[in-house]
């Protein structure tokens, strides 16, 4: 697979599509401090590929994102925290 280049955050990837971690950091003013060590802990790790399972109904509703062999619902705000280089076919 290839990469586009540009790294988003893991909320605004497209269900379905893959993407690896980039970093990690709950440097947002919205997010604790101990979010960042959390998403760690659970395998969102720089070059982990990730993937949107599905979103909720909801806008604000959780995702679920499966990365390596464990799936996680994520909050949108844990989410912004995950910053991912999506690839492509």
């Amino acid at each position: 697979m290839a990469k586009t280049g540009t790294d988003i955050p893991l909320m605004d990837l497209a269900p379905g599509a893959s993407a690896r971690v980039v970093s990690v950091s709950s440097g947002d003013s919205k997010a604790p401090a101990e979010v960042g060590r959390r998403l760690a802990e659970l395998g969102f790790l720089p070059g982990e590929a990730v993937r949107i399972v599905a979103r909720g109904l909801l806008a604000r509703a959780p995702i679920a994102v499966r990365i390596g062999t464990g799936t996680f619902a994520l909050r949108l705000f844990e989410a912004a925290c995950i910053r991912v280089c999506p690839e492509q076919a």
